[in-house]
């Protein structure tokens, strides 16, 4: 075997040892069906508002990611349009650095609530797989709809069904 394939085989087997050995450590994203962590577990810097028997949308965030920017003024338009049906929208920032996520706050004046998981501890929880990622949680706090990224009006258009969907149902 020519030294370049040694090299190979045995970075192979090592992936091959490390995938074996973490396998059982890891857990599944947030899906469908779980119940939303409790806020008051995690550190986030900012104040999560009352939403106890609303329905909550939760997007994760980061200063850096385009279409989380982008769909910072349809959360804006959806919050006005679905505030008095039960509707709260929490975004939550992954940004380790305070002057980032205030720059970004700033600059978008958001009209629902950001805060910050500096310490990324409620990221990690639900294992959000991108940035942008967003939770639609019913009223009881089970994850209903999830949406990874940010599609433009596609996107838009999901979250306006499942958001009437969710603020029509009984408990």
């Amino acid at each position: 075997m020519g030294s370049k394939l040694k090299q190979y085989a045995g970075l192979i087997g090592v992936i091959a040892l490390a995938g074996l050995s973490s396998a059982g450590e890891a857990r599944a994203a947030l899906a469908v069906g779980e119940p939303f962590p409790a806020w008051g577990d995690f550190e986030l810097e900012g104040e999560v508002p009352a939403h106890a028997g609303r329905v909550v949308l939760v997007d994760f965030w980061a200063s850096w990611c385009a279409p989380c920017k982008a769909a910072f003024p349809v959360f804006d338009e959806l919050q006005r349009e679905w505030a008095e049906a039960g509707l709260v929208i929490i975004a939550v920032s992954v940004d380790k650095s305070a002057a980032a996520y205030g720059k970004f706050v700033e600059r978008l004046k958001p009209g629902f609530v950001t805060v910050r998981d500096e310490r990324q501890e409620l990221v990690a929880a639900v294992k959000a797989p991108a940035m942008p990622t967003s939770y639609l949680v019913d009223r009881r706090g089970v994850v209903r709809f999830v949406h990874r990224g940010f599609y433009g009006e596609r996107t838009a258009t999901e979250l306006r069904a499942q958001i009437k969907q969710l603020t029509e149902e009984n408990l």
